[in-house]
Formats: structure tokens, sequence, C-alpha cells
């Protein structure tokens, strides 16, 4: 887990399945398999570019028996088939799904989204993600030192199956705006003082978001506000939650870099969720980290939205009346 983080998003996935599209219809699959859980969305996504009928595999670890789980039969002996997975990994998964099928007699091809530099084998289509951490929209649980824990207890036979992945989830939450009001900008450059002041005797929301565990509180106050903020977090019984504030040596008080600091923040306490409070706040955030759950809770209305955003790279438009 010293690995730099590579998220793969489902709109990434979607874009590669697309440009493996030609290769893949030439190969006349009599059919596409994906291994449950993690190679089920990519034998959908082959399917719907193809139009090849998918079918699915289960594998139980335990014993390592491989199980046909699907409406469908199994093609006939000879027969051409695409072989999903998330990851080709160390371990047996693929490598027993593999003897399975070709034990049937099938020709098999394989795709997974990525591969690494522990695969045990090199798949005929996959992302490289040598030197990297790869993690897919399916898993990002998977990044929490708790999950990691439970898998490996798991995979050692000293407990029994995995909880549901939900229950892994951790939170992050802003502050301003979260646990309290924002205090208006202007109020700030009119008079610094005061306006800290007001902001210390400010009152805690009554109505707080629907959270799960809560890790953390980010906020991007900077760090020389830290003794009033966690005065004011001690007193309305926020104290025992731990505070990450802005280093405004490297971060400094732009949307961007306080959106950064959050991000990072963020994903270095592996939470899987991120609360904000400002709606340009959390699309910056949701760009940076395109797996992280960000949510924009408006706490005028007691609204919570789950923001997604990628960076639009296209060619600018031309607005008809408006010389290019």
């Amino acid at each position: 887990m010293n690995k730099p983080l590579l998220p793969v998003s489902y709109e990434q996935l979607d874009r590669w399945i697309a440009s493996l599209q030609p290769s893949l219809i030439e190969q006349s699959f009599a059919c596409v398999i994906g291994i449950l859980r993690g190679g089920g969305p990519l034998a959908l996504m082959v399917s719907h570019a193809t139009g090849v009928a998918p079918a699915f595999l289960r594998y139980r670890r335990e014993d390592r028996q491989v199980i046909w789980d699907s409406s469908i039969p199994i093609p006939p002996a000879g027969s051409k088939v695409l072989l999903c997975e998330d990851i080709a990994g160390a371990g047996h998964t693929l490598l027993d799904c593999l003897a399975f099928l070709h034990k049937q007699g099938l020709q098999v091809k394989t795709l997974t989204a990525g591969f690494d530099d522990i695969s045990a084998i090199r798949p005929d289509y996959g992302i490289d993600g040598r030197g990297y951490f790869l993690l897919f929209p399916w898993e990002r649980q998977a990044y929490t030192a708790e999950y990691r824990k439970q898998w490996q207890q798991t995979a050692g036979g000293r407990h029994g199956p995995m909880p549901d992945d939900h229950e892994f989830d951790l939170y992050a939450i802003d502050l301003d705006g979260i646990l309290l009001p924002d205090i208006a900008p202007e109020r700030y450059a009119a008079n610094l003082q005061l306006a800290l002041l007001e902001r210390d005797r400010t009152e805690p929301y009554k109505v707080l978001p629907t959270l799960g565990r809560v890790k953390g509180i980010i906020t991007g106050r900077p760090e020389m506000d830290r003794a009033r903020t966690e005065a004011w977090l001690q007193r309305h019984g926020y104290g025992d939650t731990p505070l990450i504030m802005r280093d405004a040596e490297r971060y400094n008080d732009s949307p961007e870099q306080v959106a950064t600091h959050k991000a990072q923040a963020t994903l270095q306490l592996a939470c899987t969720h991120f609360v904000e409070s400002d709606p340009a706040q959390a699309i910056l955030i949701s760009q940076q980290a395109p797996l992280l759950r960000v949510i924009w809770w408006d706490a005028e209305v007691q609204r919570a939205q789950l923001i997604g955003a990628s960076e639009w790279t296209g060619v600018t438009p031309r607005v008809q009346g408006v010389p290019a």
C-alpha cells in the first residue's frame, strides 16, 4: 500500500472498452464471461460494445471452486470466449477460472481492467498499472485500513465471510457550513478580528446531514487558527474528532488550492466520502478524487446532493453572434 493510488473510474473504463471495440468484435467471441463480482461490470461493458452475450463465473476462494453461474449454457468445446476480471493479481482467481474454461475445451482470451508488478499472468487486454495501486469504482472501500485488515483475516481462514462493502464506508466532513454557519467573506474583509470573534461565538447547526462513521474534520481554515478552532469543537462536543487544517505554506486560500488540500487530506485518511458545504468546492474536489463520494450539503434547505465532475477538455464551441 506504499504505491501511489491510481483511481480508474467507470467513465475511463467505458472509454477504454470503446477503444477496444473493433478488435473485440473481430474476435467473434461466443460469449463474454465475467468473474463475479469484479469482472461483472467489465463483461457487461464488453457485451454492450460488441453485442456478445454475457455469462458469469462464481469463484469460491475458500476451496478454489469455480462455478458456472449463468442462465446460458457453457459454449461448445472449441468456442472462443473472453474472460473478464478487474485485476490480474498474484492470487489464484484468474488462473483457476482459466483452468476451468480450458477443461471445457474452450479457447480463452483474457481482459482485466488492470495488471501490475505482481500479476501472475499478463492479460490479452489490460490497463498497465505497474508501479501503482489500482482502485476501481466497485472497490473504493478497499483503500481503507479496516477493509485490508478484514480481507487478510478472511483470506487466512481466521474469520467468516467479509462484511458488506458499505460497512467500511468512512466519512470526512468540512467544518464551516456543515457543523456551523459560514461567516460571509465580506465580514472577514471588513474587520478580521470581529469576524473571528463572531465565528467563535456561533452556535452549531441543530440539523446535520446523515453521516456514517466520521473519521475526520477537514477544513480550509489555516493552521494558525487551530487553537480557537479546537476550542470551539471541544465546547460543542466535537473535540474527539481528528481535525486537519490547511497548511498555508503548501496551499494558498484560492478555491482550487483549498479543494486540493481537502481532496488530498481525505485520501490520506482513506475515507470513502467527503461532505462539503460549498458547491463549487465540491466540484473541484470531485475532479481531483474521481472515486471519492463527494456530497454537497446545503444547510439552508437541509438537502444533500452527490457530486461528480470531470475536467472538460473538448474544443470551445462557437456561440452565434460572438467572434471566435
